[in-house]
């Protein structure tokens, strides 16, 4: 386990791919993921999934984050979801790559849907008319920032061959 924390998803995964890849001496593929609301300064950022402190479920989190965002007007409610993938290598545990990947969307005033997980009942996606947690799962893997990176990153792994 890593017990430091990053102030960036790309540091956090760096520094688990780079630990992991010291540790283990193999090929490493590492990531790091949250949300980030603009009228928040980019919070829960690094700290989604401890958002609030070690105590909060998802239930509490969303409350949390609702709660933070009740001054806030509809169209200062912007935020994304972010992914970072990086590639270590061995014997030095090198970053050979790092790939990011987004989703933009706005956070709503209540949680909406029962799909997904996390901060999905809240993220609108202006572009669907409805919040991530309404999404099938193949629509949700189809646009999701998770999959963004990956392909970024399976690009970058075509080049090795």
């Amino acid at each position: 386990m890593c017990l430091k924390q990053g102030s960036s998803f790309e540091e956090n995964a760096q520094l688990k791919a780079t630990t992991y890849c010291g540790l283990a001496g193999v090929l490493t593929l590492a990531d790091d993921s949250g949300l980030e609301v603009d009228a928040l300064a980019g919070a829960p950022g690094v700290l989604s999934a401890r958002y609030g402190g070690p105590d909060l479920d998802d239930g509490d989190r969303l409350s949390l984050l609702l709660s933070n965002m009740a001054h806030v007007p509809g169209w200062k409610r912007t935020a994304r979801f972010r992914a970072v993938l990086a590639l270590a290598a061995p014997p030095d545990a090198d970053i050979l790559e790092t790939t990011n990947g987004t989703v933009e969307g706005a956070i709503c005033h209540e949680p909406v849907g029962k799909g997904g997980f996390g901060y999905d009942p809240v993220f609108w996606l202006p572009e669907k008319a409805m919040t991530m947690a309404q999404l099938t799962a193949a629509e949700k893997n189809a646009l999701s920032h998770r999959g963004k990176a990956a392909i970024a990153m399976s690009r970058f792994l075509a080049t090795l061959a």
